[in-house]
C-alpha cells in the first residue's frame, strides 16, 4: 500500500470514527436531556457530589458540543477540508474533557468511559497528525489515475 492510499484510510478512519462518536452522542445526550431526573442505567445518586442536580446539563452537552460537533466533524474530515485536522484535534480534547469530568464526579461506572476516552485520544492524535500535513493529507490528488 503506498503512502497515498495509507493517508486516505487513514483520513477515512478519522471520519468513520467521529461520526460514530457523533451519532452515539447525539443518541446518549437525548436520553439524558429526555429523562433529567435518571434512569435505571443513570440513577440520580451518581449526581450527588458533582455540581449538577439532573442530568438535563450534562445531557445537553453531550448532545450539542460532542454529538453535533463530532457529526460536523466527521462531514468536515470526509469533505477534506483544511480546518478538518484541527476541528477534529479541538473535539478530541472536547471528549477527553467530558470524560474526565464525567468519571471525576460520577466514576467509573462502565467499559464506556474509558472506551470514549481512548477514542478522544484516538481523534486528537489523528486531527494533530492531519493538521501538521494538511497539504499532503486532505488534498491527496488523483495523479496516479491513468489520463
Amino acid at each position: 500500500m503506498n503512502a497515498n492510499n495509507k493517508n486516505k484510510l487513514m483520513v477515512y478512519f478519522l471520519a468513520v470514527i467521529q461520526t460514530f462518536i457523533g451519532i452515539t452522542a447525539i443518541a446518549g445526550g437525548l436520553r439524558l436531556v429526555s429523562n433529567p431526573s435518571g434512569l435505571p442505567d443513570f440513577p440520580i445518586e451518581w449526581l450527588i457530589n458533582s455540581p449538577f442536580t439532573n442530568y438535563f446539563f450534562p445531557g445537553l452537552v453531550l448532545m450539542i458540543v460532542i454529538g453535533f460537533g463530532y457529526v460536523v466533524s466527521g462531514t468536515v474530515t470526509f469533505l477534506r477540508k483544511g480546518y478538518s485536522g484541527s476541528m477534529a484535534a479541538l473535539l478530541g480534547i472536547c471528549l477527553i474533557l467530558y470524560m474526565t469530568i464525567e468519571v471525576w464526579f460520577v466514576g467509573l461506572r462502565n467499559f464506556l468511559q474509558p472506551l470514549y476516552f481512548i477514542l478522544g485520544v484516538i481523534v486528537l492524535l489523528l486531527g494533530l497528525k492531519i493538521f501538521k500535513s494538511a497539504n499532503n493529507l486532505l488534498r491527496i490528488e488523483v495523479e496516479s489515475t491513468p489520463r
